[in-house]
């Protein structure tokens, strides 16, 4: 009883390349329907094979070996490709609508108070300091921060109404 011989016995590494490239490129081109990957996929399987060629060559079919690699590193690719989109697809900005014209408007107001007044609505305001909390911040009396509050309330008036007479 006699084995069979090996599909490629004698076969040099270069010559089994050559044999064999082309037609494993098509099969993995037609498994992932991208000839630049298959041929990248082919390239590293026979990559591996060179590394391994005293045993491989000995196998009764060294291009079954080639061909398992090359399918084998098409699914990992295939997996981590799939992974890297889920991944992004989380990663995704959610869209918000962009500020409303009264946002807008008053933004533009608040840039066109001097500094002072400005820090001292947007503590008061926005932040919820109160009048004490905000004179210790700014290092000035309280009734300065009032008279800056007053100012620029006023200020604030005059351009948004003036802006909405304008809008009407």
């Amino acid at each position: 009883m006699s084995s069979a011989p090996a599909v490629d016995a004698g076969l040099s590494f270069d010559e089994f390349y050559h044999a064999h490239y082309r037609s494993l490129t098509v099969q993995l081109a037609a498994y992932s329907g991208d000839l630049g990957q298959a041929q990248d996929l082919v390239q590293e399987a026979f990559c591996r094979a060179f590394a391994r060629w005293s045993r491989i060559c000995r196998y009764d079919d060294p291009l079954a070996w080639v061909r398992r690699v090359a399918w084998n590193l098409a699914t990992s690719r295939w997996r981590r490709l799939r992974t890297a989109q889920l991944f992004l697809a989380r990663q995704r900005e959610e869209h918000s609508p962009g500020p409303s014209p009264d946002r807008v408007a008053l933004t533009a107001a608040l840039a066109g108070l001097p500094a002072n007044q400005r820090r001292a609505v947007v503590l008061h305001y926005l932040a919820d300091l109160t009048v004490p909390e905000v004179a210790r911040q700014e290092g000035v009396p309280e009734g300065t921060i009032k008279s800056w509050l007053h100012r620029a309330r006023a200020a604030l008036a005059a351009q948004l109404s003036e802006k909405q007479g304008g809008a009407a």
